[in-house]
C-alpha cells in the first residue's frame, strides 16, 4: 500500500537526538538492482548502520536475501510491509471465502490464506506505477522472513493507504479534479461510499518508521500504522472537499442507479478498519502533521502534479444524467 515513501521525508522524521550511536553520516547512494543485493555485498556490508529501512520489499525472496547479507553487518532491518496482509484483504477481492473479518484489525488478526493479494489486473497496474513490485508480491512472505531470521532482529510495520505529495497512484487526484472543475455534485455507490480504510499522511507515516527504526523496544515487533479514525470514503471526500472549500453535495446511489465508472468490484461489507493503538502506546508515536495541513499540501501537490487522465474515469455525461434524474424526483 505505501509505495512512494522516499529518504528525504525519513531524513525530515528524524531528528539529531535520534542518532545516538554514531555522528551522522554523508549520505552514501549505491545503484543497482533491488533483485540482486548480492552484486554490491561488500559496499553494503561496509556501511555498517545501526539500523536498515527497507521501504521496497516486495516478495520472501527479497527478504531472505536482504536478511542474509546483511547479517553481522547491522543490529535491525525494519521492514515497511501493509494491512493488505489481513484476511479481510482477501475477502474484500473475493480471495477468502467465509465470513467477514472482525473489526478492527489488530496485528494480532487473522492474515489472507490465499497467495494472491490483489487481482492479476490490478498488479499489473501496481507493477506499471512501482518498478520494485515483482511477480511473487506477498507482504506475508515478507514479514515471515523479517522475523524469523535466527540471527538478524527485525520489526515489521503495516502500513496504510498513503496520501500527500509524491503519491504515484494519486489516491485524492478524482476527488481534486471534480472539485476543480465544478462539478455539481461527486458521487458514490453506496457500498463503496460507506467503505472504512485506513489512511495516512506521507510525513506522518515517515515519522512512525523513524521512531521504529530509533527504538530498541520495536525488535521482534508487528505495528499497525494508520490514522487513528479510520473514515469512510465519502467522510474521507468531505475532508478533502472542506479543505478545498467546495460546497458542491455528494451523491450516494446504490449500485443499480451509479454509473458504471463509478461501480467498483469488490466485498465492501468487509471494511479494513485498522487499530493502531500499539505503536502509539508502546513507541509514543503522535503524527506530527494535522489532518487539515496534510490534505491541504496533498491537495496542492496534486493540482501541480496532475496523472494522465482516464477519460472513461470522468464520464461526466453520465454524471450528469444520473444528477438530473436524482434531482428531479426530489423536486417531483
Amino acid at each position: 500500500m505505501q509505495g512512494f515513501l522516499t529518504a528525504e521525508a525519513l531524513a525530515k522524521a528524524v531528528s539529531p537526538a535520534d542518532t545516538r550511536r554514531k555522528p551522522r553520516a554523508t549520505p552514501q547512494e549505491i545503484l543497482g538492482d533491488r533483485n540482486r543485493l548480492i552484486d554490491h555485498r561488500d559496499a553494503l556490508r561496509a556501511l555498517a548502520p545501526d539500523v536498515v529501512i527497507d521501504l521496497i520489499l516486495s516478495s520472501g525472496r527479497q527478504a531472505r536475501d536482504l536478511m542474509d547479507l546483511l547479517a553481522g553487518a547491522t543490529e535491525r532491518v525494519v521492514a515497511l510491509s501493509s494491512a493488505d496482509v489481513y484476511r479481510a484483504c482477501g475477502v474484500l477481492h473475493g480471495f477468502e471465502p467465509g465470513p467477514l473479518e472482525p473489526l478492527p484489525l489488530t496485528e494480532t488478526s487473522a492474515l489472507r490464506t490465499k497467495h494472491e493479494t490483489y487481482p492479476p489486473d490490478r498488479v499489473r497496474k501496481l507493477q506499471q506505477v512501482f518498478g520494485w513490485l515483482d511477480d511473487d508480491y506477498d507482504k506475508i512472505e515478507v514479514e515471515r522472513e523479517i522475523l524469523g531470521h535466527g540471527e538478524l532482529p527485525g520489526t515489521v510495520l503495516r502500513l496504510p493507504m498513503v496520501y500527500g505529495p509524491g503519491d504515484r497512484l494519486h489516491r485524492p487526484f478524482s476527488i481534486v479534479k471534480r472539485i476543480d472543475d465544478r462539478r455539481p455534485a461527486i458521487l458514490f455507490e453506496e457500498r463503496h461510499g460507506a467503505w472504512r480504510a485506513p489512511l495516512g499522511y506521507v510525513e506522518n507515516v515517515a515519522a512512525a518508521i523513524a521512531v521504529a527504526a530509533t527504538s530498541d523496544r520495536s525488535a521482534g515487533r508487528v505495528y499497525n500504522v494508520a490514522e487513528i479514525d479510520n473514515l469512510s470514503q465519502v467522510e474521507w471526500a468531505t475532508e478533502v472537499a472542506r479543505v478545498a472549500g467546495w460546497s458542491g453535495d455528494f451523491m450516494v446511489l446504490p449500485a443499480d442507479r451509479a454509473p458504471a465508472h463509478v461501480r467498483l468490484p469488490g466485498r465492501y461489507e468487509q471494511h479494513w478498519v485498522v487499530d493502531s493503538s500499539r505503536i502509539r502506546q508502546e513507541l509514543g508515536y503522535v503524527e506530527p502533521i494535522g489532518r487539515d495541513e496534510g490534505i491541504r499540501r496533498t491537495i496542492e501537490w496534486e493540482r501541480a502534479n496532475p496523472p494522465s487522465i482516464d477519460p472513461g474515469a470522468f464520464d461526466y455525461a453520465a454524471e450528469d444524467s444520473v444528477i438530473s434524474e436524482f434531482r428531479f424526483q426530489i423536486s417531483d
